[in-house]
């Protein structure tokens, strides 16, 4: 079992190691590491998403108890951040929904999806893909909403809702998304060379997310204040998944293939996101940027956890 985890997670692992090594060996400037982050983020992996999403079989992978299962996680995940940033680390409101945001967003793709290959094949993706699918409008509308409320600013809850949404589906990664569902609802057929060429692009996608992730984590150096972050890692690296193999095997009776879907997602930590959503607010960086490091480095346990849980 020991050799199979080591098998599984240690390759992703040592990719974003040599990411980090590179940025503090200073290999890349910080406007290469950017670079490489920008063609995973805004070309490969949304690539990666078209073909998924347009070679999906909707029936099989977008199934509303797998959302409940995984999702519902992700709300208690957010709701435990904030009333444990307020009421244990007496955080103002602004500052809880932030760091509840942390323990919202979880890295379900550069992370999620590589340890899952990893783990069970490419293959196995249909249930991360569904998630993935609707994870950042889900996030970013319920940390937005909830932002505004606690902040009532003149803007309003809706209107300022309303723009960010617009603004997510600019996004290439939404843009890939919906162009997949148009392939797959409407059966248009996309050309062999094309397809060719998108596949050797996306080759690259998951190896580049990786190493780039981990050259940027240099960045984020461990500071601020550990409690809330120690509080941050617990909910996303183990009371979410928990939640989410609760529901998936106890409730609703899922297949075994989407309950690892579920949970193993579930179990990935905060991702970058997380960071850049207490940067549009100014509040809370410090543990946001702390909670990505950190939680990165301790997936590696929490995963093996997981996988255990799972049977690899």
């Amino acid at each position: 079992m020991i050799s199979a985890l080591l098998e599984v997670i240690l390759p992703v692992f040592l990719v974003l190691g040599f990411g980090y090594l590179a940025a503090y060996k200073k290999y890349f400037s910080e406007a290469g590491i950017d670079g490489l982050m920008q063609f995973s983020q805004n070309f490969a992996i949304p690539l990666l998403l078209f073909r998924a999403i347009a070679t999906l079989d909707l029936s099989h992978g977008y199934d509303p108890k797998l959302f409940l299962s995984y999702y519902t996680g992700s709300f208690l995940s957010f709701a435990l951040g904030i009333v444990g940033a307020r009421m244990w680390f007496a955080r103002q409101w602004d500052e809880s929904v932030a760091i509840g945001f942390s323990a919202l967003f979880a890295n379900s793709l550069m992370l999620g999806l590589a340890i899952m290959e990893r783990a069970y094949g490419a293959g196995a993706l249909a249930p991360n893909y569904a998630i993935v699918s609707i994870h950042a409008p889900f996030c970013y509308f319920l940390g937005i909403t909830t932002m505004e409320i606690v902040r009532n600013t003149r803007g309003g809850v809706l209107g300022t809702a309303s723009a960010v949404t617009r603004s997510m589906f600019r996004s290439n990664l939404m843009l890939a998304i919906a162009l997949g569902f148009v392939v797959n609802l409407t059966g248009l057929h996309v050309p062999v060379a094309v397809m060719d060429a998108l596949n050797l692009i996306i080759r690259a996608a998951l190896p580049t997310a990786l190493f780039s992730l981990g050259a940027v984590l240099y960045r984020y150096r461990p500071e601020g204040d550990m409690g809330a972050v120690v509080m941050v890692c617990f909910i996303s690296l183990f009371f979410h998944p928990a939640v989410a193999w609760l529901l998936s095997t106890q409730v609703f009776h899922l297949s075994d293939g989407m309950v690892k879907g579920a949970v193993l997602t579930a179990s990935m930590a905060p991702g970058v996101n997380s960071y850049m959503f207490a940067n549009m607010y100014g509040v809370a960086r410090r543990v946001a940027a702390t909670s990505v490091l950190v939680g990165t480095l301790f997936s590696v346990l929490s995963v093996s956890f997981w996988l255990t849980v799972l049977g690899v």
